[in-house]
C-alpha cells in the first residue's frame, strides 16, 4: 500500500498502551494488541466495557489520550484520513433508506463513495448477496436478517481492507445469523480483516480470535481454545434431582460458579481445592450425577465477569 508505514508482515493492527477517557472517566486503559490480516477478531464484554471505544481507536476513528500504533500500516493518530479510506463500518441499527429499493440503496451508497459505475457496483453486490432478481424489492419490507446482509453489502462496496461490525446480528433470527456469518468468513478468506463486537457466545466461537474487555481493560485474548484453556477452571456437569437446592447452596459460597445448561448444571471454580470441599458431600448423593467436563466459553466469560466486578468494586 503506497504511503503506508512499514510494520510486521501480515499484521493489520499493532497498538500499544491505548487509553481513552470521557469526562474524567477512563473507558479504555493501557490496551495493547495485534490483529493479523484476514482475521475475524471478536470483542466481548459487558455493556459499557469499552468495546466500541476500543474498536474506534484501533482503526483511527477515535484519537486515544495516550498510546500509539498503526492500522493498515498507517499511524492511528497522524494518518487517520488514510485509514478511513480503507475501512467499512456497519452499526447495529439498520442505517439505509427503508423506502428505497435494494438496488437504489446500493447505488446511492456507491455514488456517495464516488464509485465509477454505481449501477454495476450495485449489481455486483446483489449477486454476492445471492439475491439476484430482488434488487427492486423495497428495503423496509425485508426481514431483519436480510437488512443486515444489505447493510453488509453496502459497507463492502468500496472493497475495504478492514471491516468494523458493532453487534451486527442483534435481534436477527438464528438462520439469518448463520448466513450472515458465512458471508463474513467468505470475505475474510479473501483477505478482509474483521473486527466485531458481539454478546452471542456462538458468534464468538465463529471468530478466529477473541478478546474480552471489562471496565476498560483487556483481560484475555487469543483463540477460543486458548482462552478456555487459560481460564484454569475446573468444571463439573451435574444432573439429577434437587438441582435447585444445590444451586442455592453453592451460589452462597465464594469462588464457586453455578450456571444452568438445559436440565443440567455447570459447577466451576478456579480454586479446585475449594470446589472439591464445597461439593464433597453432594458427590455422595445418589440422586446426583457428577461428570468432569471442559468449561464452555460461556463459563469462562461468566467467571471473568464476576471476578472483574469483584476486583473493581
Amino acid at each position: 500500500m503506497s504511503g503506508a508505514v512499514s510494520g510486521a508482515p501480515g499484521i493489520v493492527i499493532d497498538v500499544k498502551g491505548l487509553t481513552k477517557s470521557f469526562d474524567g472517566h477512563t473507558v479504555v486503559r493501557d490496551l495493547s494488541m495485534q490483529v493479523k490480516r484476514g482475521t475475524i477478531y471478536g470483542f466481548l464484554g459487558p455493556n459499557g466495557s469499552g468495546k466500541t471505544t476500543t474498536i474506534r481507536m484501533l482503526c483511527g476513528l477515535l484519537t486515544p489520550d495516550s498510546g500509539h500504533g498503526t492500522c493498515l500500516g498507517y499511524d492511528i493518530i497522524t494518518e487517520t484520513d488514510k485509514i478511513k479510506r480503507h475501512v467499512g463500518y456497519m452499526t447495529q441499527r439498520f442505517s439505509l433508506y427503508q423506502d428505497l429499493s435494494v438496488r437504489e440503496n446500493l447505488e446511492f451508497v456507491a455514488r456517495i463513495y464516488g464509485i465509477g459505475d454505481p449501477s454495476g457496483a450495485a449489481r455486483g453486490a446483489i449477486e454476492r448477496l445471492g439475491r439476484e432478481g430482488r434488487g427492486e424489492q423495497i428495503a423496509g419490507t425485508r426481514s431483519g436478517g436480510w437488512k443486515q446482509r444489505l447493510a453488509l453489502g453496502a459497507c463492502t462496496l468500496t472493497s475495504p481492507q478492514l471491516l468494523l461490525l458493532d453487534e451486527p446480528t442483534a435481534g436477527v433470527d438464528p438462520k439469518a445469523r448463520r448466513e450472515f456469518w458465512n458471508e463474513i468468513h467468505a470475505l475474510a478468506a479473501e483477505g478482509l480483516t474483521v473486527l466485531v463486537s458481539t454478546h452471542y457466545m456462538d458468534e464468538a466461537e465463529r471468530c478466529h480470535e477473541i478478546a474480552y474487555i471489562a471496565y476498560g481493560e483487556l483481560l484475555v485474548h487469543g483463540t477460543v481454545d486458548e482462552v478456555v484453556a487459560g481460564s484454569a477452571l475446573t468444571t463439573y456437569t451435574v444432573s439429577g434431582k434437587g438441582l435447585r437446592e444445590l444451586t442455592a447452596e453453592l451460589n452462597a459460597k465464594k469462588g464457586i460458579m453455578v450456571a444452568p445448561f438445559g436440565v443440567n448444571l455447570h459447577v466451576s471454580s478456579r480454586d479446585r481445592r475449594a470446589l472439591d470441599a464445597a461439593i464433597a458431600r453432594h458427590r455422595k448423593d445418589p440422586a446426583l450425577k457428577w461428570t468432569p467436563s471442559e468449561p464452555s466459553l460461556e463459563d469462562v466469560f461468566i467467571e471473568l465477569m464476576g471476578r472483574t466486578r469483584d476486583n473493581f468494586q
